[in-house]
C-alpha cells in the first residue's frame, strides 16, 4: 500500500471513532459549561466529583479496549465464529467491571471529605457523584458492543450514537439544570440525570445495532450457545486489564492533580476544570486515532503482514502530529475567549488561559503516546507500556506537578507542568517501544 492509501485508510477508521470520542467528551464539556452558568462552586463540585469517577470510570474503558485486539485478530484470520464468542465473553466481563466499580465508588464516597477540599464543594458534589456512578453500567454496555464493532472495522453507527446522546444531554440539561418546562431546577444533579440517562439511551442504540443488524449475523448465528471458556476470558484480560491501567496512571494523575489544585483555591479547581475539558477534547479524538491504530495492526497481525503493519502504524503517527499541533495552535489563539464560555469570573478565566498556553506543549506529547498505546494494544504488547505509563505519569508527572504546583508555590501552572513533563516522557517511551517491538517481528 502507498502512503496515500495508508492515511485513506485510517482516516477511514478513524474519524469516526474520533466524532465518537468527542461525544463522550461534549457531555462532559457541556455539563461544565451549563453548570457553571449557576455558579463557581457547583462547577468546583462538577471537577471534583468527577476526578473521582473518572478513574475507575477509564479502567472500565481499557478493558472494554480489549475486545478489540482479539476481535480484529480473529477477523484477520477469517474466523467469524470466534469473533463472537468473543463478544459474549467480554459483555460478561464488563458488566461484572461496571458492578465492581459501582460498589468501589459506593463506599468511596463515604470519605470524600477527607481529601482537603472545600466543605461547600464536598457537600455539594455527594448525590451527583453517585448520580453519575449509576451510569458506569450503560456506559461499559455501550463499549462492549462498541468495540466489537470496532475490531470488524465498522465504526459509523457509534459515532452516530454518541452524538445523538450527546445532542440529548444538551436538551435534559437545560431541562434539568435550569427547571425549564414544568420540571424543577435540580441544578448539579440535573445534570447528572441528564448524563445518566443520555447514556441508556446510547447503550439501547448499539444493543439493537449490533444484534439487528444484518452484518452482524455470521458473527452472532451461535451466541446463545457459545460455551463459556477461560481462554476467551485470559485473552480479553490480558489486553484489557494493563489497557485499562495505562489509562488510570494517565488519568488518575490528571484527577489527583484536580485534587491538588483544590488545596490551592476553588477558584483555581474550577479553572482547571475548564482548561481540561478542553484539552481533553484533543485528547479523546486522538484516542480514535489510537483505536485506528489499533485495529490496523491487530489486523495486519493476524494476517503476518509485518512491513505493512509498521507502515500503517507510522502514517497514524503522522496523521497525529498534524491533528494535535492544529489543536495546540487552536487553543494558543483562544485562550482567553474559550474560558468565558463557561464561566464570567475574570478571575478564573484567567488562570484558565494560562493553564491553556501550557496545554499548547504537551498536545504533541498526548498524541503521540495514547496512538502508541494503541498501536501496542493491537499487537496484544501490554506489560511493558503498562510500566512505562506507570512511570511516567505519577514518576515524571504527578509528582513534580505537587512539588511545583504545592512546594514551590507555583500554584495551578505549576501543577501542569509536572504534567506536562509527564506527557512527554510517556510519548518518547511508548514510541521507542513500539518501533522495538516491530523490529522484533521483522526480524523473526
Amino acid at each position: 500500500m502507498t502512503t496515500k492509501e495508508h492515511i485513506s485508510k485510517n482516516f477511514h477508521l478513524a474519524w469516526p471513532v474520533m466524532l465518537g470520542q468527542l461525544g463522550h467528551v461534549m457531555v462532559g464539556l457541556a455539563d461544565s459549561i451549563m453548570i457553571g452558568q449557576i455558579g463557581t462552586i457547583p462547577l468546583a463540585a462538577a471537577a471534583f466529583a468527577n476526578s473521582i469517577f473518572v478513574i475507575p470510570m477509564v479502567f472500565g474503558m481499557g478493558m472494554a479496549f480489549g475486545l478489540t485486539t482479539p476481535i480484529a485478530n480473529a477477523d484477520g484470520e477469517g474466523r467469524a465464529d470466534k469473533a463472537g464468542s468473543y463478544l459474549r465473553h467480554g459483555l460478561a466481563l464488563n458488566m461484572f467491571v461496571a458492578l465492581l466499580i459501582f460498589l468501589i465508588l459506593l463506599g468511596f464516597s463515604q470519605i470524600t471529605h477527607l481529601l482537603g477540599q472545600e466543605p461547600e464543594v464536598v457537600s455539594l458534589s455527594g448525590s451527583y457523584l453517585m448520580i453519575i456512578t449509576s451510569s458506569i453500567f450503560p456506559f461499559m454496555l455501550f463499549l462492549t458492543f462498541k468495540q466489537f464493532a470496532e475490531g470488524l472495522s465498522l465504526t459509523r453507527f457509534a459515532m452516530v450514537a454518541s452524538i445523538l446522546a450527546n445532542l440529548l444531554n444538551v436538551l435534559f440539561n437545560y431541562i434539568l439544570i435550569y427547571g425549564h418546562w414544568g420540571f424543577p431546577a435540580l441544578g448539579l444533579d440535573g445534570a447528572g440525570i441528564a448524563t445518566l440517562t443520555s447514556r441508556i439511551i446510547m447503550a439501547a442504540m448499539m444493543y439493537l445495532y449490533v444484534f439487528k443488524g444484518k452484518q452482524f449475523k455470521s458473527y452472532l448465528q451461535h451466541y446463545k450457545h457459545i460455551e463459556w471458556k477461560r481462554k476467551q476470558f485470559r485473552k480479553i484480560t490480558q489486553v484489557g486489564v494493563p489497557s485499562g491501567l495505562q489509562y488510570i496512571f494517565e488519568v488518575s494523575a490528571f484527577a489527583i492533580a484536580a485534587v491538588i489544585v483544590g488545596q490551592i483555591s476553588a477558584e483555581a479547581l474550577a479553572a482547571h476544570q475548564i482548561a481540561i475539558s478542553l484539552a481533553s477534547l484533543s485528547y479523546m479524538m486522538a484516542t480514535g486515532l489510537g483505536a485506528a491504530a489499533a485495529v490496523r495492526v491487530g489486523n495486519q497481525l493476524g494476517k503476518r503482514d509485518y512491513p505493512t503493519l509498521r507502515a500503517a502504524a507510522r502514517t497514524t503517527f503522522a496523521m497525529t502530529l498534524v491533528f494535535m499541533a492544529a489543536c495546540g495552535l487552536l487553543f494558543f489563539f483562544g485562550r482567553n475567549m474559550f474560558p468565558l464560555f463557561y464561566t464570567d469570573d475574570l478571575y478564573v478565566a484567567g488562570i484558565a488561559s494560562q493553564l491553556l498556553i501550557i496545554a499548547v506543549v504537551f498536545q504533541l506529547s498526548d498524541g503521540v503516546q495514547v496512538v502508541a498505546l494503541g498501536a501496542l494494544r493491537g499487537m496484544s504488547d501490554t506489560k511493558i507500556p503498562t510500566f512505562i505509563s506507570f512511570f511516567s505519569y505519577w514518576g515524571m508527572g504527578l509528582l513534580p506537578a505537587y512539588f511545583m504546583g504545592i512546594t514551590l508555590d507555583m500554584g495551578p501552572q505549576g501543577v501542569w507542568y509536572g504534567l506536562a513533563l509527564g506527557l512527554t516522557v510517556a510519548s518518547i517511551l511508548l514510541y521507542w517501544r513500539f518501533e522495538h517491538k516491530v523490529k522484533q517481528l521483522i526480524h523473526e
